[in-house]
């Protein structure tokens, strides 16, 4: 299958690259040139588009007629923890517009599309929030991403977090807790139900290949682990000297429900205790 993956430098988009390259032809658009990304060693010319702006619709045009995909993946965003994601003018463009335009452009292009959207549509005041929960996020990024969610046909939604290593931009929860050193906190009460960027992967390929007519907005997750227990699985796992002391004062639970579409793929979520186990191996090995 011919597969375009928009935001190949990024947390999703290079772990993309990287499990579905050995069964697919698959092409990433990066924003730099070329010259960035030589020493990562996971960009080849041939499968490569350098330089893209994915606000251009010219520009994208040319790398949907240059390469004909069958199917484009998202990974691109404007993240929380970036100063930008409190910048309206790019968060509406990149989290919100982008994936209508590219459901339009890949309707023309006989292609499917899977977006990535981000359980912060939800506030987390509640936790345990199911597909057709109306979204109630009280911030720029949560909203933009929330107006960018396309469930046309052709055109499917994953609604999820993820946790995984990153490239360049490190500012993910894995890679800052991989910087800590002597005593942090950890947030009992801040639950999470999101996925290592390896199991999404593997989802969005089984989507792609064996779902061909999956259209629709889907709530995707694991069963839900607070995150202390996530740090101190991981700290135990990599043999980190870091402690690791409980904290209940702060409450987020964005936990998702995502009942339907484990009954209508049939899909069961690995446990954390495998997740963690596979994650920690991957960054012993020094796997990016």
């Amino acid at each position: 299958m011919r597969i375009l993956v928009l935001g190949g430098d990024g947390m999703l988009g290079h772990r993309l690259l990287k499990e579905l390259r050995p069964r697919h032809d698959v092409r990433g658009t990066l924003r730099q040139d070329a010259a960035a990304y030589g020493h990562y060693g996971l960009f080849p010319a041939e499968s490569s588009y350098f330089g893209v702006d994915v606000r251009s619709l010219e520009r994208m045009a040319e790398v949907f007629a240059d390469f004909r995909p069958e199917a484009v993946v998202n990974a691109v965003g404007i993240v929380k923890q970036r100063a930008s994601a409190h910048d309206a003018i790019p968060s509406l463009e990149i989290n919100s517009l982008l994936p209508h335009r590219l459901s339009v452009l890949c309707r023309g292009a006989g292609a499917r599309l899977v977006h990535v959207s981000t359980d912060c549509v939800f506030s987390g005041e509640e936790g345990m929030y199911r597909d057709d929960d109306p979204s109630d996020a009280k911030d720029l990024y949560g909203k933009s991403k929330y107006l960018g969610e396309v469930g046309d046909p052709g055109c499917i939604t994953l609604r999820t977090s993820i946790i995984g290593p990153e490239l360049a931009r490190k500012t993910g929860l894995l890679e800052w807790f991989l910087a800590q050193t002597g005593t942090i906190r950890g947030f009992r009460r801040a639950i999470f139900s999101g996925f290592t960027t390896a199991e999404l992967a593997r989802v969005i390929e089984t989507l792609l290949v064996r779902h061909p007519g999956a259209s629709g907005v889907y709530n995707v997750s694991t069963d839900p682990i607070n995150k202390y227990d996530l740090l101190v699985g991981l700290r135990d796992r990599l043999g980190r000297d870091v402690e690791i002391v409980p904290d209940d004062d702060f409450h987020c639970d964005r936990s998702l429900d995502s009942s339907r579409f484990r009954a209508e793929f049939g899909y069961t979520p690995p446990s954390w205790d495998g997740l963690l186990d596979e994650l920690a191996g991957e960054i012993k090995a020094g796997k990016r």
